[in-house]
């Protein structure tokens, strides 16, 4: 690769050697069993004593790297270079691999043509940067058991907050109401989950997409805890926007991506203001300033993108498409009746849901023990048997406070509980989460756990630093 390219040809045969000569192997190795992923072998201590190997059951707050995704990016690193406006072997190789990367993610979303795939920094900001681009008199609505992600970026917009539904036909049914009786009848916009980051459970989104339409509204849809479990098509959903994370998507350098229709986004000013985003500047006679902005996606790419981050979802679209979606959906769901199996024969277990025992889901369960502080359950999975999980709300106020039948106004934090000592009530749950990468051993050990905490209790004694649950080792 040393050799300078005579054409774009040359360079963009220049990158793809790049991904070749990284990702042949592993990917050859990714079709049958857990995905290989970073962490798979890294011991920790227990405070009982001794080393276990971890067991990471927290995807659904960020999945472990794939092995593949690390390996394409050290490949590419020493090419590293700026994109876009260099001369240079390494920006145009970057630059290539950029837009490749581009065009990989709209293939594994399968976008429309004429659709825009905007890199931005996570779901949280594609779906804030969705919201500065929405008319000026559109009307919002988003079901109260989102994410805060996509429950609290629409500060600028008239927003109906809907109730929390008991069954995907509701949900249907209520969105069809809302919109429905909508004064004045003008823009508006759906913001709905393609699977809950709190029960796992997958929406209805493509009937939900055709009632928004039916009634002249377009559609967002938040797939940060879709996309790394389930494909997911923009045309088959008929979405008008998508949403996700790469550090979900087993790509964790920080990057996102909004992928969608263009007009609203080449009519909003740009989401950032800088280079990149503008095609000219010139000053004015009067000393002011004329800009002509891009009016692609790079309207809205200001500044030096994190070509590393967008260059990690690349690989892992394509691990995962290569790996098949059939494949990974069926092992996953193999992992979940474990899990689900498990916890049913623990009495004081009860498992949160919106939509019953049978609604499909993905590989996140959140749950509450009968007698525990959910801070001091986790803390003794942790501490006792090397199992990371999580406590809290998770980001979700309103839907956690309505699972758990709370009041609304009962405190709480987003990712840590308020701090109750261990034993005392506790107004959070706990959440084991799984995917393409976890091993069987993992999710028995959990339920294993879960079985001898409720049964013997804990063998450690625990107390309240911070506001976390942590071993007390005085």
């Amino acid at each position: 690769m040393s050799a300078c390219p005579n054409t774009a040809a040359d360079t963009a045969s220049a990158s793809a050697s790049v991904e070749t000569s990284s990702s042949a192997e592993s990917a050859d190795a990714c079709c049958t069993g857990p995905l290989p992923v970073l962490g798979r072998d890294v011991t920790v201590p227990l405070v009982t004593g001794g080393e276990v190997t971890y067991a990471a059951l927290d995807y659904a707050a960020s999945a472990p790297a794939l092995q593949r995704v690390w390996d394409d990016v050290a490949a590419y690193a020493p090419y590293y270079g700026s994109v876009h406006r260099g001369a240079g072997y390494l920006s145009q190789l970057s630059t290539d691999l950029f837009e490749q990367s581009r065009a990989t993610v709209a293939a594994f979303l399968d976008c429309r043509d004429g659709d825009q795939v905007v890199f931005t920094r996570s779901t949280t900001d594609s779906l804030n940067l969705l919201a500065q681009a929405v008319p000026a008199d559109c009307q919002v609505f988003v079901f109260e058991t989102e994410h805060h992600a996509s429950l609290l970026p629409w500060r600028d917009a008239q927003v109906t907050y809907l109730n929390a539904p008991r069954t995907p036909a509701q949900a249907v049914e209520t969105l069809e109401r809302a919109l429905a009786d909508r004064d004045p009848y003008g823009p508006a916009l759906v913001c709905v989950t393609g699977a809950s980051n709190v029960t796992g459970e997958l929406w209805p989104v493509r009937e939900l997409a055709a009632a928004a339409h039916a009634h002249g509204a377009r559609i967002v849809l938040d797939a940060a805890q879709l996309a790394p479990h389930h494909p997911v098509s923009v045309k088959d959903l008929d979405v008008d926007w998508v949403a996700f994370s790469g550090h979900k998507l087993y790509a964790p350098f920080g990057s996102g991506v909004l992928a969608g229709r263009a007009d609203w986004l080449r009519a909003a000013e740009p989401y950032l203001a800088g280079g990149g985003a503008s095609r000219t500047v010139a000053r004015r006679a009067d000393g002011g300033v004329d800009v002509e902005w891009h009016t692609t996606a790079a309207r809205h790419e200001a500044g030096s993108p994190n070509v590393i981050g967008v260059y990690s979802i690349a690989s892992a679209c394509k691990a995962l498409t290569e790996a098949g979606f059939d494949t990974l959906v069926a092992r996953e769901q193999h992992l979940i009746d474990t899990v689900r199996a498990g916890l049913a024969e623990v009495p004081e277990v009860r498992v949160l849901s919106l939509f019953g025992d049978d609604a499909p889901r993905v590989g996140v369960i959140s749950f509450v023990v009968e007698g525990w502080n959910s801070s001091h359950f986790a803390a003794a999975l942790s501490a006792e048997y090397g199992i990371g999980v999580r406590d809290g709300l998770f980001c979700a106020h309103p839907l956690v406070r309505t699972l758990l039948g709370s009041d609304p106004q009962d405190p709480g934090e987003c990712g840590a509980p308020e701090p109750a000592a261990p034993g005392e009530r506790s107004l959070n749950a706990i959440r084991v989460s799984f995917g393409a990468g976890t091993p069987d051993e993992h999710v028995e050990r959990f339920v294993g756990a879960v079985k001898e905490l409720v049964r013997d209790g804990a063998q450690w004694k625990y107390r309240t630093e911070d506001g976390r649950c942590v071993p007390d080792r005085g």
